[in-house]
């Protein structure tokens, strides 16, 4: 049976309480909203609603008609007011005395801009024609799975008739654009009663003259195709049934965490790519059936579906019966280069004048029989967003082919949309990437001072980064903020004592799995001591040997085999301490770990310089703010070793060094940037000592 998230009705959210004292314009809002918090309506970015609003002109005051429509690359869901593009009706309906048919129909696209109506700087999307044109006060292009079921089936129009009679009309596939609105429009007028249309291999579109009875009407329509599909389909086994058992949790994880980091370096050679993994339900119903592999070939329906998957997904070659990972990885570069020869020849094949040039020739899509799926694309909500489309198209794929035959958009007709040249022009609009855009970073020690800083300045050059901590509820309390602020898509936490293998070894595989890899590893999870040597215990020196020697070694083991297992280089930061290089009193544990920290760091560099793992070090010195080390009993030991008291140790360590500064977390993780990035490209066994100068700590 369809089922897009779980089998309940689609409720009625509307307010009337809420929405009594709206204008229409913010009526558009409310009902644009409460229609994207459903996936089952509409994925992220789909569809667009519309309103025909009466405004006063700005500049001679008189009441004009204006059509309020989503702008471009908006989502409904979340959109807001300024989301909208604003334009005079009378000036879009101009248009049509100066429309040259069908051949020229991009051009108008150009002409949009001059039906602003007051100088709104939103872009208006390619389908604001399809919203002016039809003749109601408001519109929903939605694109439910179930509708899409019947629009992508080979008896689509016959299927639409049979569920919805005359209320909702049908329309052959058409690219989006100028013609398709005109398609509407004349629809419109030849049947006055219709309330909509399905649209073949898109969507739906609804319509009336009243904001609640336009969203009520859309709810109505997709819940009837979701009753019928579910009466219909409840005895037919999805996709020809199953020929696979899914693996048991644990393993999908362990495997897509194998597979994940190897299919990422063969996919990254343009730009570092960010991975997704799916395993739910819909996922391995699919690809555990038997009609997987024509099913996946045929691609998807939906212009919003096979702009974000490609032509088609990329089938592993994995049998869960007799699960050979060694073997899977051993035929994957021969798997994803033959994905990579059919892409350059479909573009050969179908390929115009003026097309642009070839893009990234590889999956987006790879589906795994037994585990589930993984999606790559240039960041992680790209990629879960991909993913959630592939589901969507899933889904439409189980309709279609339960009740009909499924249809994927011909070969042409996708190439078009693919390399549309107004697509194009959008791609070439979009921002240049932030430096460590693409990169996945994990940090430990990542609730304290340097670490959250540290994670926060990669986060703002556009990485994704795992945290790592010991401490479970400072963990938990950076992961919200840093989330907060950034987005719950790039921020991860994994509670880890970096003394423990086997909780190192589960931090990487949760990157493997979370991102596809990893390419930065800062290693700054940190202890401080101090005693004189007489008084220090044994249990102490190998406290700090455990911690800030062994622990070290053991993140920079593991993440060693994670970037070998990507093949495209990795960074290593250790977060060391003037106190690697200069001796201090009482404190004879602590910077022998740290000496031993940084003797590891240039081992390392010798080893992974090959591979293209550049291995640097940070030396900060008396960092006092934020930085969990410099609570309670190291605090009171420091002071009292320098005679003076908590409140005069941050100025004793400002007027010992050269600069007469203070060192800040942000100045550590500026040097931990710098490490990160490729401005440092060619430094390896490197240190940056950030200790507002010390002599002693020089390094020659």
């Amino acid at each position: 049976m369809l089922e897009t998230v779980e089998k309940k009705r689609l409720l009625n959210k509307w307010d009337a309480s809420v929405a009594t004292d709206m204008s229409e314009s913010e009526k558009l809002l409310y009902r644009s909203n409460l229609l994207g918090s459903d996936k089952r309506i509409t994925n992220y970015g789909g569809g667009n609603t519309s309103a025909k609003v009466m405004e006063n002109d700005p500049l001679t005051g008189d009441p004009v008609e204006v059509l309020w429509v989503k702008g471009s690359g908006g989502d409904v869901g979340s959109i807001k007011m300024d989301g909208f593009a604003t334009l005079y009706m009378d000036k879009l309906r101009a248009l049509k005395g100066i429309y040259r048919g069908v051949e020229f129909e991009d051009e108008m696209v150009g002409l949009l801009p001059h039906c602003t109506f007051n100088l709104n700087p939103r872009a208006a999307s390619i389908d604001t024609p399809l919203h002016a044109y039809v003749p109601r006060k408001h519109v929903d292009h939605m694109h439910p799975d179930a509708i899409i079921a019947i629009a992508a089936a080979q008896e689509s129009k016959a299927l639409t008739a049979e569920i919805f009679g005359d209320q909702i009309g049908w329309l052959p596939w058409k690219r989006p654009g100028y013609e398709l609105g005109l398609w509407l429009e004349k629809f419109c007028h030849d049947n006055p009663e219709a309330k909509g249309v399905v649209l073949e291999s898109h969507g739906l579109f609804t319509w009336d003259d009243d904001a609640r009875a336009c969203y009520e009407l859309t709810l109505d329509v997709i819940q009837k195709a979701m009753d019928w599909f579910d009466a219909k389909t409840a005895d037919i086994p999805a996709f020809g049934g199953l020929v696979h058992d899914s693996l048991p949790a644990s393993d999908r994880r362990s495997i897509a965490a194998r597979l994940m980091p190897a299919i990422r370096g063969m996919v990254s050679g343009r730009q570092h790519m960010v991975g997704h993994f799916d395993d739910s339900t819909a996922v391995l119903e699919f690809v555990n059936s038997a009609n997987l592999k024509p099913l996946a070939a045929l691609g998807t329906s939906c212009p919003d579906h096979f702009l974000r998957t490609k032509i088609c997904p990329l089938v592993v070659e994995f049998d869960p019966a007799a699960p050979d990972v060694d073997a899977v990885l051993a035929g994957l570069q021969a798997q994803v280069a033959a994905y990579r020869d059919d892409y350059a020849a479909y573009y050969d094949r179908c390929k115009r004048p003026d097309s642009p040039a070839m893009r990234d020739p590889n999956a987006v899509v790879y589906l795994v029989p037994g585990v589930g799926m993984i999606t790559f694309a240039k960041d992680k909500a790209t990629a879960r967003i991909s993913g959630e489309f592939y589901v969507n198209a899933i889904n439409v794929m189980r309709g279609a082919s339960a009740v009909s035959e499924y249809q994927g958009l011909p070969e042409q007709e996708a190439f078009d949309i693919e390399y549309w040249l107004l697509e194009e022009a959008k791609l070439q609009r979009m921002p240049k990437p932030k430096s460590l855009a693409g990169r996945v970073a994990l940090v430990t020690g990542a609730a304290g001072g340097i670490g959250s800083a540290t994670a926060e300045r990669y986060l703002s050059e556009g990485a994704c980064v795992v945290l790592a901590d010991i401490d479970a509820d400072a963990l938990t309390k950076t992961t919200e903020a840093l989330g907060k602020r950034f987005s719950n898509d790039v921020v991860r936490q994994v509670v880890m004592n970096v003394t423990e293998e086997a909780q190192v070894s589960r931090a990487m595989e949760d990157a493997a799995v979370e991102y596809g890899g990893a390419d930065i590893l800062v290693s700054n999870a940190g202890i401080a001591s101090s005693s004189p040597i007489e008084e220090t215990s044994l249990a102490l020196w190998q406290k700090n040997m455990d911690i800030l020697s062994t622990g070290y070694f053991l993140v920079s083991r593991e993440a060693f085999k994670l970037f070998r297992a990507q093949g495209m280089g990795g960074t290593v930061v250790f977060i060391g301490s003037k106190n690697a290089l200069a001796a201090s009193p009482n404190a004879a544990a602590y910077c022998t770990a740290k000496a031993s920290e940084l003797h590891l760091a240039r081992c390392l560099a010798l080893e992974g310089a090959g591979a293209g793992i550049r291995v640097n070090v940070v030396n900060p010195d008396a960092v006092l703010q934020g930085s969990k080390i410099w609570q309670g009993e190291w605090l009171d030991q420091r002071a009292s070793t320098y005679g003076t008291d908590k409140a005069g140790l941050e100025e004793m360590y400002r007027e010992r060094s050269m600069l007469k500064r203070s060192v800040l977390p942000q100045d550590i993780a500026e040097a931990a940037y710098f490490f990160a990035a490729d401005t440092s490209a060619k430094s390896t066994g490197n240190i940056i000592n950030v200790d507002a100068g010390n002599a002693q700590a020089f390094t020659r």
